[in-house]
């Protein structure tokens, strides 16, 4: 995060945007942080409904994606990072006023609950390695044993790290499109939105695939109100937020925000949900990768946009 400082210090130099190169590490963190987070905690919202059965992609599927999600994420953000060897400092201490330290920590538990559970629900795929380290069929048992301490575990850690990929930009007070409360609930929903869509695209059961549809045309009108509300926030904000605003309204955002966010990566989707729904016989992956790639687009151009916006 260091270097979004850096880099948004310097964008005053600039009248057009477009000439800045920008940092892609943290929206690509913030997209694939969100999506983990919203299939974990549909994965332990599914197991504790006693849906395993009926939900195989959200609990065992979906899941097998999210230490690969993590493992990026964690990556782009070390290739951020402006002193790498020093990373570790942020495990040496806890301040509870500090975004990065409860990421951090959030991180930190989240990365191995997400393969102690691949581990117990997949173990197909382990075979080998159990195997050869016999040793780790005690850790097997006692996780399986304490399933579901882990499946709550997932829902509250899901939550909290959806949340922290709003709040690492809102606590940035000296960019005024980053700096709305609402930002770190609609990265939670959007995070939620995005899981969903993933776990659709993993399911081969139509059930499944109907029964996160409903949740995702939910989760998508949930979404355009808070971009609603977030705006109209600005909006009524001092003249500097009423300009940040404008980057999406009018200002060099606009078309790519309304075109790629707003209406590929919500309204058709909501649209072609609905049709689904209604019986229609449309393409069941259409609306999930338009949802994900309005999602992946909302990260980007919240991120640039808020670098040009400022106080000044």
């Amino acid at each position: 995060m260091n270097e979004i400082v850096n880099i948004s210090g310097r964008l005053n130099e600039f009248v057009d945007p477009t000439l800045t190169i920008w940092p892609w590490p943290i929206p690509l963190y913030l997209f694939v942080g969100g999506m983990a987070a919203g299939i974990l905690f549909f994965c332990g919202l599914s197991y504790l409904q006693g849906k395993s059965n009926t939900l195989e992609a959200a609990v065992f599927k979906a899941p097998l994606l999210v230490p690969i999600l993590l493992i990026i994420g964690l990556s782009a953000l070390f290739y951020d990072l402006s002193h790498k060897l020093y990373f570790w400092r942020l495990y040496t201490s806890f301040r509870i006023e500090a975004p990065m330290s409860w990421g951090s920590w959030v991180l930190a538990v989240v990365t191995p609950l997400s393969f102690a559970w691949v581990a117990i629900t997949n173990r197909q795929y382990l075979t080998v390695i159990y195997d050869k380290f016999q040793w780790l069929l005690k850790i097997e048992d006692f996780l399986i044993r304490n399933k579901k301490a882990l499946a709550w575990m997932m829902i509250i850690f899901g939550i909290l790290l959806g949340i922290y990929t709003g709040i690492l930009l809102s606590a940035f007070n000296a960019r005024p499109l980053w700096n709305s409360s609402i930002l770190a609930i609609l990265f939670l929903v959007s995070g939620l939105s995005t899981g969903a869509s993933a776990i659709t695209l993993f399911s081969k059961s139509a059930a499944e695939r109907h029964y996160f549809t409903r949740i995702d045309l939910g989760l998508i009108s949930a979404e355009l109100f808070l971009i609603i509300h977030f705006l109209m926030g600005l909006l009524a904000g001092v003249q500097v937020q009423i300009d940040a605003a404008r980057l999406l309204l009018g200002g060099p955002y606009t078309v790519s925000f309304w075109l790629f966010v707003v209406v590929l990566g919500l309204a058709v989707p909501a649209i072609l949900n609905v049709l689904e729904l209604k019986g229609k016989k449309i393409p069941y992956y259409i609306a999930p990768i338009l949802v994900l790639i309005g999602g992946l687009f909302l990260r980007f151009i919240i991120v640039y946009a808020g670098q040009v916006s400022s106080w000044m």
